[in-house]
Protein backbone atom coordinates (compact mmCIF):
# COMPACT_ATOMS: atom_id res chain seq x y z
CA UNK A 1 0.00 0.00 0.00
CA UNK A 2 1.50 3.33 -1.06
CA UNK A 3 1.07 6.34 1.16
CA UNK A 4 -0.26 9.57 -0.37
CA UNK A 5 1.90 12.63 0.22
CA UNK A 6 0.89 16.23 0.73
CA UNK A 7 1.82 18.69 -2.01
CA UNK A 8 2.88 22.27 -1.36
CA UNK A 9 3.05 24.89 -4.10
CA UNK A 10 3.07 28.64 -4.70
CA UNK A 11 1.11 30.02 -7.62
CA UNK A 12 4.25 31.99 -8.52
CA UNK A 13 6.15 28.69 -8.93
CA UNK A 14 3.55 27.11 -11.23
CA UNK A 15 4.07 28.22 -14.83
CA UNK A 16 1.27 30.38 -16.16
CA UNK A 17 -0.17 28.69 -19.24
CA UNK A 18 -1.32 31.08 -21.98
CA UNK A 19 -4.44 29.57 -23.54
CA UNK A 20 -5.31 32.37 -25.97
CA UNK A 21 -4.62 36.13 -26.12
CA UNK A 22 -7.23 36.85 -23.42
CA UNK A 23 -6.91 33.81 -21.12
CA UNK A 24 -4.13 32.40 -18.93
CA UNK A 25 -4.30 29.72 -16.26
CA UNK A 26 -2.39 27.54 -13.88
CA UNK A 27 -3.65 24.64 -11.82
CA UNK A 28 -2.81 21.98 -9.30
CA UNK A 29 -4.59 18.69 -8.78
CA UNK A 30 -4.71 15.67 -6.57
CA UNK A 31 -6.48 12.38 -7.13
CA UNK A 32 -9.97 13.70 -6.36
CA UNK A 33 -9.99 17.45 -7.07
CA UNK A 34 -8.36 20.23 -9.10
CA UNK A 35 -7.86 23.92 -8.23
CA UNK A 36 -7.25 26.34 -11.09
CA UNK A 37 -6.38 30.04 -11.02
CA UNK A 38 -7.75 31.66 -14.17
CA UNK A 39 -6.84 35.13 -15.48
CA UNK A 40 -9.30 36.52 -18.02
CA UNK A 41 -8.97 39.87 -19.73
CA UNK A 42 -12.06 41.98 -20.42
CA UNK A 43 -13.97 40.56 -23.37
CA UNK A 44 -12.61 37.02 -23.01
CA UNK A 45 -15.25 34.44 -23.85
CA UNK A 46 -15.01 30.84 -22.72
CA UNK A 47 -17.21 29.19 -25.36
CA UNK A 48 -20.31 27.17 -24.51
CA UNK A 49 -19.21 23.75 -23.29
CA UNK A 50 -20.01 21.09 -20.73
CA UNK A 51 -18.07 18.47 -18.82
CA UNK A 52 -18.89 15.70 -16.39
CA UNK A 53 -16.91 17.45 -13.62
CA UNK A 54 -18.68 19.49 -10.96
CA UNK A 55 -17.31 23.06 -11.05
CA UNK A 56 -17.22 25.64 -8.29
CA UNK A 57 -16.15 29.11 -9.46
CA UNK A 58 -15.08 31.76 -6.94
CA UNK A 59 -14.37 35.20 -8.43
CA UNK A 60 -11.51 36.98 -6.67
CA UNK A 61 -11.47 40.14 -8.84
CA UNK A 62 -13.71 41.36 -11.63
CA UNK A 63 -16.99 39.93 -12.96
CA UNK A 64 -17.84 36.89 -15.07
CA UNK A 65 -21.14 36.64 -16.93
CA UNK A 66 -22.25 33.01 -17.17
CA UNK A 67 -24.77 31.86 -19.73
CA UNK A 68 -26.56 28.76 -18.44
CA UNK A 69 -29.44 26.82 -20.00
CA UNK A 70 -32.02 28.55 -17.80
CA UNK A 71 -30.51 32.00 -17.13
CA UNK A 72 -27.66 34.47 -17.40
CA UNK A 73 -25.93 35.32 -14.12
CA UNK A 74 -23.17 37.81 -13.31
CA UNK A 75 -20.72 36.52 -10.71
CA UNK A 76 -18.74 39.38 -9.14
CA UNK A 77 -15.75 39.48 -6.80
CA UNK A 78 -16.54 37.61 -3.59
CA UNK A 79 -19.31 35.53 -5.20
CA UNK A 80 -19.50 31.83 -6.00
CA UNK A 81 -21.25 29.79 -8.69
CA UNK A 82 -21.68 26.01 -8.48
CA UNK A 83 -22.18 24.28 -11.83
CA UNK A 84 -23.21 20.61 -11.66
CA UNK A 85 -21.53 18.19 -14.07
CA UNK A 86 -23.13 17.97 -17.51
CA UNK A 87 -24.61 21.51 -17.50
CA UNK A 88 -23.70 23.55 -20.61
CA UNK A 89 -22.23 26.95 -19.77
CA UNK A 90 -20.36 29.89 -21.27
CA UNK A 91 -18.45 32.62 -19.46
CA UNK A 92 -17.58 36.16 -20.51
CA UNK A 93 -15.22 38.48 -18.64
CA UNK A 94 -17.06 41.77 -18.17
CA UNK A 95 -13.80 43.28 -16.91
CA UNK A 96 -10.32 41.95 -16.16
CA UNK A 97 -11.05 39.01 -13.87
CA UNK A 98 -9.23 36.52 -11.68
CA UNK A 99 -11.12 33.47 -10.51
CA UNK A 100 -10.47 30.20 -8.76
CA UNK A 101 -12.17 27.11 -10.19
CA UNK A 102 -12.47 23.85 -8.29
CA UNK A 103 -13.25 20.73 -10.32
CA UNK A 104 -14.08 17.30 -9.06
CA UNK A 105 -12.87 14.98 -10.33
CA UNK A 106 -9.84 16.69 -11.93
CA UNK A 107 -10.28 17.72 -15.57
CA UNK A 108 -8.45 15.09 -17.63
CA UNK A 109 -8.67 17.29 -20.75
CA UNK A 110 -6.75 20.05 -18.94
CA UNK A 111 -4.14 17.68 -17.55
CA UNK A 112 -3.64 16.07 -20.97
CA UNK A 113 -3.81 19.45 -22.78
CA UNK A 114 -6.67 18.31 -25.06
CA UNK A 115 -8.90 21.29 -24.20
CA UNK A 116 -8.88 22.89 -27.63
CA UNK A 117 -12.05 24.92 -26.97
CA UNK A 118 -9.98 27.12 -24.60
CA UNK A 119 -7.09 27.38 -27.04
CA UNK A 120 -9.20 28.76 -29.88
CA UNK A 121 -8.95 25.48 -31.82
CA UNK A 122 -11.78 24.26 -33.99
CA UNK A 123 -13.78 21.26 -32.80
Amino acid sequence: MSEAKAQHARWSDIPLEPMNPLLDRHFVHGEQAMLARILLRKGCIVPMHSHSNEQITYVLEGTLRFTLPDRVVDVAAGEVLVIPGGIPHQAEAMEDTIDLDVFTPPRRDWIERTDGYLRGEQK
